[in-house]
């Protein structure tokens, strides 16, 4: 078996080393040795932008707020999804990321989706942006870290926790939805989109295809008058 060939690496305050790897055609990112993603599993993904964009579909404009870029495939399939007219903003903490999805590395991976118009890259924290903005967004799609069920990083915990999920409500419009990508089950968070108003359906899908583990998706509708 071929040996990983690192391809990027750095070393982040607050993060630790976050590196980029390559075996043959996969890609991993690692995030202090742990894997966080890898390019053969992102079925899951697709499945999140579609399901959290159905009801932006429906309409052909609008807004889709992306938290979490990683390679792209999220960002990749929400514009596979929507029409011409929606106007989809993605917020990366990491603007090192950034830059590497802009790189000959990973910016053919999900066909460089940081060059569409319809695209508005913003670095930060999107718990923060949310907070910046009321009944904005149709629909919100969160793919940070590893999940509720599966945090890498403790200071994540505040977007999955009842405040974080108010916020996203406050920022989505009357009837929107908030999709929310897990490794793995997390009762307690679905419960907690409950209490902020959310009608949840919980999936399942696979995280390559119809092959591999499954993931989970949360996906909450708000409803109409509720924010």
């Amino acid at each position: 078996m071929k040996p990983w060939e690192t391809l990027e690496s750095a070393n982040l305050p607050d993060v630790g080393e976050l590196t980029l790897v390559r075996r043959a055609d996969e890609y991993v990112l690692r995030v202090r040795g742990q894997t966080l993603m890898s390019s053969r599993m992102h079925g899951s993904e697709e499945a999140l932008a579609k399901a959290g964009c159905a009801g932006v579909v429906t309409a052909g404009t609008g807004r889709v707020l992306v938290g979490g870029l990683g390679f792209g495939y999220t960002l990749r399939a929400v514009l596979d999804t929507v029409g011409p007219g929606v106007r989809v903003s993605v917020v990366e903490l990491l603007p090192i990321v950034v830059a590497w999805n802009r790189g000959p590395n990973l910016a053919p991976l999900a066909g460089a989706p940081l060059e569409d118009k319809r695209v508005t890259v913003i670095e930060g924290d999107v718990g923060d942006v949310m907070a910046h903005h009321s009944a904005t967004f149709d629909a919100i799609l969160l793919d940070v870290d590893n999940g509720p069920s599966a945090l890498t990083h403790p200071d994540n915990q505040g977007l999955y926790g009842l405040r974080g999920i108010s916020t996203a409500a406050r920022a989505l419009r009357s009837g929107g939805t908030l999709a929310v990508w897990s490794a793995g089950p997390a009762p307690a968070f679905e419960r907690r989109m409950e209490k902020c108003g959310f009608t949840v359906e919980v999936l399942h899908p696979h995280a390559h295809g119809t092959k591999g583990p499954r993931h989970v998706l949360f996906i909450g509708k708000l409803g109409r008058g509720r924010r």
